[in-house]
């Protein structure tokens, strides 16, 4: 996968786009075109102290996860970026769509460096997400979080 230039397409995109919600549209449809092995791609944001769905390609999702729930869950209450192999193994895990077995949940920040929501990529193969997707993935959150109005 070639990160840099999935991340230098969203820079492009996003650019003179003062609408958070429009710039995870493209984002979501940006990484499902892009990464191999997916079936769901988008964004969980924070509201009420719980995440609900915002702007996704894929099969239709859960609309709200608690904080602390499930893989998205677990992401935003710790601030951090959960890589899962195996979902099935992961503890109170949520399943959305029954097809997915591995996931990668990267937290989003507002400019206050508060979270205000989750990225959220789901496969159907286990063991589908490695280091250089963590790393490439959490650089594609920073250049969003850049676009977002929170």
């Amino acid at each position: 996968m070639d990160y840099q230039l999935m991340n230098e397409q969203l820079k492009a995109l996003c650019e003179d786009v003062p609408y958070g919600i429009t710039n995870m549209a493209n984002a979501s449809a940006l990484l499902f075109e892009h990464l191999d092995e997916i079936n769901w791609a988008g964004f969980y944001l924070m509201k009420d102290g719980k995440l609900i769905l915002g702007p996704f390609q894929g099969k239709t999702a859960c609309t709200m996860i608690p904080l602390g729930r499930g893989v998205c869950g677990t992401a935003a209450e710790k601030d951090e970026t959960q890589l899962v192999y195996d979902v099935h193994e992961f503890p109170g895990h949520i399943a959305c769509d029954s097809a997915s077995n591995s996931e990668i949940v990267v937290p989003l920040h507002n400019a206050k460096g508060e979270v205000i929501g989750v990225m959220d990529i789901d496969s159907t193969a286990i063991g589908r997400f490695s280091e250089e997707d963590r790393k490439g993935l959490e650089t594609f959150s920073k250049i969003l979080e850049a676009f977002l109005i929170s």
